[in-house]
C-alpha cells in the first residue's frame, strides 16, 4: 500500500518541484549532463527519493550527487561536523559534500555536469544552512556557465509572516550570506531568485514563465525555478498534505519548524537548546535555572501563543550531557499569533535577569567564524544582543526593524511565484 492511498486515498493539495519534473520531463534536461543537491528530505509525496525520480527521468545523465550540512543521507547528528565526500554505490558516481573542506562546489565538482538541480527542503528560517549551500552553489555555477533549477519545496512556516531584524553590514555567515530577516516568508525557490538578483546588482526584473514548468530567474546565474502545484503563502505545512521528513537530524517534525527561528538563538548560549532529547529546540534549559522565577517573569509579557510548561531532561549529548537540565517546553496553543523569535529573545533576556552569574554567552568560533560572538553571528546584529543584556524594551526593539522588513516584503515581490 503507497503512503499516499493510506491518507484516506487523497492526493496533497500540494505537489512539489519534484513531482512537476517527474510528470511533465521537459525539454531543456534533454541531453544534458545532471548534477542533484539532495538531502534525506527530497522525496515524493509517496517517499520516493529524489535521486531515483531524477535517475527515471534523465538515466545515464545523472552524473553527480551533492549533499549539504549533516551529510547526504543526514547522518551528522550534530551541527558544525564536516562530511566526506563518496560514491554512490549504486550507481557508481561521484557524492560531493558541500559541508567538508568546502561549502561551495568547486570546479572540479561541475565539470561533468551542466545543469544543477537543487532538491531541498528548508524551514523558512534565515539561519537554516540550506538556504545559503543554494546560494552558493548559484555563485559556483555563475562562475562556471553551469545552469542552476530549483526543484521548489513549501516553506513549513508560510509565506506571509515575517519577523527579526536583517544582517548588519560585516556580519554575514553562513548562516547568513544576505540581509534577509530571520523568519523570512520565502520558499527555496523565491530565495535563490532574490540572492540571484542581489548576485546582479539587483536591478534585474521579476521572475518570467519560461515554459509551462519553470520560471526563468534573472540575475548573474542561469536559474531556473520549478514552482510548486497547490501551494499558497497561506500554507503551513500540515496543510500541504505532504509528509514530513527530517530535513536535517535536530529538526524532527514540524513543531520543531515553529519554534526555531527563535529558538536557534540558543546555540549561542550555554543554555541548552534541547539537542541530545527527543524534542530538540522545543525543550531547553540548564542545571541552575530557577523554573519558578524565570516563568514568573516571562508570563508578565503575555506574550501571544505560546505556553512555557516545567520540563526535566537529561541530554545523551552536546551541552549538559549526563546532567540534569532543569528547563522548559515550548508549547504553542496559536500557530498564527505565536512569534518565535520575540519569544526567545524574551526568554533570554529573562534568563540572564535571574542568572547573570550562571548565564554565558557561548564563545567562537561557530559556522566557520571565529572572531565573532556565536550570538551576534545568529541575530546578524550586535546591538540586538546589547539591547538583550541592558533589558531594553524588546517591544521598541522590534518596533525599530518595522521599515527594513516592510523594505523587504517590498523588493521580494519581484520574486513571488505563488499567491
Amino acid at each position: 500500500m503507497s503512503v499516499r492511498s493510506t491518507r484516506s486515498g487523497n492526493r496533497p493539495r500540494v505537489r512539489t518541484g519534484l513531482e512537476v519534473l517527474a510528470r511533465e520531463r521537459p525539454r531543456w534536461l534533454r541531453g544534458r549532463r545532471i548534477g542533484l543537491l539532495m538531502h534525506p528530505a527530497s522525496v515524493t509525496a509517496d517517499l520516493v527519493s529524489a535521486r531515483d525520480v531524477v535517475r527515471r527521468v534523465c538515466g545515464d545523465a545523472l552524473r553527480a550527487l551533492f549533499g549539504p550540512q549533516h551529510g547526504f543521507a543526514g547522518e551528522k547528528q550534530d551541527n558544525m561536523i564536516e562530511s566526506g565526500h563518496g560514491v554512490d554505490p549504486e550507481l557508481g558516481i561521484p557524492v560531493h559534500s558541500l559541508y567538508s573542506e568546502t561549502r561551495s562546489p568547486t570546479p572540479e565538482m561541475l565539470e561533468d555536469i551542466d545543469v544543477l538541480l537543487v532538491d531541498l527542503q528548508d524551514v523558512g528560517t534565515r539561519v537554516y544552512t540550506f538556504e545559503w549551500t543554494t546560494a552558493l552553489a548559484l555563485e559556483a555555477c555563475a562562475a562556471a556557465g553551469k545552469e542552476v533549477v530549483v526543484l521548489d519545496r513549501p516553506n513549513p512556516l508560510g509565506g506571509e509572516a515575517l519577523e527579526g531584524n536583517l544582517i548588519r553590514e560585516g556580519y554575514t555567515s553562513f548562516v547568513g550570506l544576505y540581509p534577509v530577516p530571520m523568519r523570512h516568508g520565502l520558499t527555496l525557490g523565491e530565495l535563490a531568485a532574490l540572492v540571484n538578483l542581489r548576485m546582479a546588482g539587483g536591478d534585474g526584473g521579476a521572475v518570467e514563465r519560461s515554459d509551462g514548468v519553470a520560471v526563468r530567474c534573472p540575475g548573474r546565474c542561469a536559474l531556473r525555478v520549478v514552482p510548486m502545484e497547490g501551494w499558497r503563502r497561506r500554507m503551513l505545512f500540515p496543510d500541504t498534505g505532504l509528509p514530513w521528513v527530517l530535513p536535517s537530524p535536530n529538526m524532527p517534525t514540524f513543531e520543531t519548524a515553529v519554534v526555531y527561528p527563535g529558538q536557534v538563538l540558543l546555540e549561542g548560549t550555554n543554555v541548552s537548546e534541547g539537542r541530545g532529547t527527543t524534542r530538540p529546540f522545543e525543550i531547553f534549559g540548564a542545571p541552575w535555572i530557577d523554573l519558578a522565577r524565570v516563568r514568573a517573569r516571562f508570563a508578565r509579557r503575555r506574550l501571544p501563543g505560546v505556553v512555557l510548561r516545567d520540563h526535566a531532561f537529561e541530554p545523551t549529548f552536546h551541552k549538559w550531557a549526563g546532567r540534569v537540565c532543569r528547563g522548559f517546553q515550548l508549547h504553542v496553543t496559536d500557530r498564527a499569533a505565536f512569534r518565535p523569535y520575540a519569544t526567545t529573545l524574551a526568554l533570554l533576556q529573562d534568563i540572564m535577569a535571574e542568572h547573570r552569574d550562571q548565564f554565558a554567552w557561548k564563545q567562537p568560533p561557530y559556522e566557520y567564524v571565529t572572531d565573532r560572538l556565536p550570538i551576534d553571528v545568529l541575530i546578524g546584529d550586535p546591538a540586538v544582543r546589547e539591547g538583550v543584556e541592558s533589558g531594553v524594551d524588546l517591544r521598541r526593539l522590534e518596533r525599530s526593524w518595522r521599515r527594513e522588513i516592510d523594505a523587504f516584503r517590498k523588493e521580494s515581490l519581484a520574486v513571488r511565484l505563488y499567491r
